[in-house]
């Protein structure tokens, strides 16, 4: 007599990364671990790590999952588009998303793996899709000539260097003395 066929086994990808989202939203990214994840997910450590080599490369993928996107405006008034930019940038590190990407950030700085899961996952898709915008400025003449990720790293580094550093989001002001410092495009007067 044979035996019965297996069951075929449900994928469960979609309950771990619910579950890894939820426990995001939860805690500081350095107390979840792969075995918080698998029993939030209800499926055995194992399940987890035939998908995801690592606790940060789960997180990930759930965080990306969820990020709103920040597009960058092309209203025709350069100084206004830059500073909406990073108007948008400050936003999601303000809001919910902000202490699970600065997590996930801190991590990458002991974590190889991760560091370059975000390179190639955030960070490089983010740099492909303003670098665009910033050329387009450049070649009609109403921005400085430069490269392109150099100009991009001098406007979003002072918001990511106080967001990492001190925990706290530049305000508007402080973003529209930013674009005035790098750009030369003078800040609104109220």
């Amino acid at each position: 007599m044979s035996s019965p066929p297996d069951k075929p086994r449900r994928d469960r990808t979609a309950e771990i990364l619910k579950a890894a989202f939820e426990l995001l939203q939860e805690q500081p990214y350095a107390e979840i671990t792969i075995e918080n994840i698998a029993a939030r997910a209800q499926v055995g450590k194992p399940t987890v790590y035939r998908r995801w080599p690592s606790k940060g490369a789960l997180a990930l993928d759930a965080l990306i999952g969820h990020l709103p996107t920040v597009d960058f405006p092309d209203s025709g008034d350069v100084a206004q588009d830059l500073r909406q930019w990073l108007y948008n940038i400050a936003d999601s590190l303000s809001g919910p998303f902000g202490p699970m990407i600065t997590g996930l950030v801190g991590a990458a700085q002991h974590d190889p793996d991760l560091a370059q899961a975000w390179n190639e996952r955030m960070f490089q898709p983010v740099r492909a899709a303003y670098r665009p915008h910033l050329s387009a400025v450049q070649d009609a003449g109403r921005l400085r000539q430069a490269d392109p990720d150099v100009l991009a790293d001098m406007l979003a580094g002072p918001i990511w260097f106080r967001v990492l550093m001190t925990g706290t989001v530049p305000d508007r002001e402080r973003i529209d003395a930013i674009v005035e410092v790098a750009t030369g495009f003078p800040a609104p007067r109220n």
